[in-house]
């Protein structure tokens, strides 16, 4: 079983800004312990769900930050970790919601559209960060709960030749985007198969979409399990060993 840190997750997670060109991005980044610049070492992006938003810089750490902040993590997986923060209002992903409905009725743009606020904020930080001399651009990662999940899967798209693998959960999105995917991409996606949020039939879709334009997707759908899946996919015993084995080029 896993040693979980009973502090609290934001003491290993520095605050950030990012000022880019369409406005700022507040992030939280954890370094490995003992870090060395003269290393390289794997970098996880992992993108919050739409209760975390906000302007605090604080709130996106809710979920899953505490996984990767685990000692026994931080021993077998040393990694950069950062977990940015989208505004009040803002998406990772762009897709229209209709709210009055259950599951959410969602709309997803192709990739081709225009990127949101926030995910220009992501845009500019991976640039930044995938620059520097001590990040394993053979091992950068992305993942994301619900929200966050749906900006997993159109930034694949945005930036196909980026990612190493990805791990969405409870989310969703533009099939047709799954076209613009690296080939062979390593993903494992997660959802409830009662989750009244989001439907589970989008992961089904996205994933039956990947593999069919030559990725290598799998999804754990979990019986009894409503939205907050993200708690079963972050106790899965294999999920740190499976991602971080991955590496392009491999």
């Amino acid at each position: 079983m896993m040693d979980m840190v009973q502090a609290e997750p934001e003491q290993f997670y520095q605050a950030k800004r990012l000022q880019h060109s369409a406005g700022t991005l507040s992030y939280r980044i954890m370094y490995p312990h003992d870090f060395n610049s003269e290393k390289r070492y794997p970098l996880v992006l992992f993108l919050h769900g739409s209760g975390e938003r906000g302007e605090d810089n604080q709130a996106q750490l809710t979920h899953g930050a505490a996984l990767f902040a685990d000692s026994a993590s931080r021993r077998d997986y040393p990694a950069i970790v950062i977990f940015p923060q989208a505004s009040t209002n803002d998406d990772w992903a762009k897709v229209n919601v209709t709210r009055d409905t259950q599951p959410l009725a969602l709309e997803f743009a192709s990739v081709n559209a225009p990127p949101t606020i926030a995910m220009q904020g992501v845009l500019a930080l991976l640039e930044d960060f995938s620059a520097r001399t001590y990040v394993d651009k053979q091992r950068i990662y992305v993942g994301g709960l619900s929200m966050g999940a749906m900006g997993t899967y159109e930034i694949l798209a945005r930036r196909p030749e980026m990612f190493a693998a990805a791990i969405p959960i409870c989310g969703g999105g533009n099939p047709d985007n799954a076209a613009y995917y690296r080939k062979g991409l390593p993903l494992w996606a997660f959802h409830g198969e009662e989750d009244k949020v989001v439907a589970p039939s989008l992961s089904v879709q996205m994933v039956e979409a990947i593999n069919q334009h030559g990725g290598n997707a799998k999804l754990t759908l979990y019986s009894e399990t409503g939205h907050n899946s993200w708690d079963k996919a972050f106790a899965e015993p294999e999920l740190l060993a499976w991602l971080f084995a991955q590496q392009k080029g491999a």
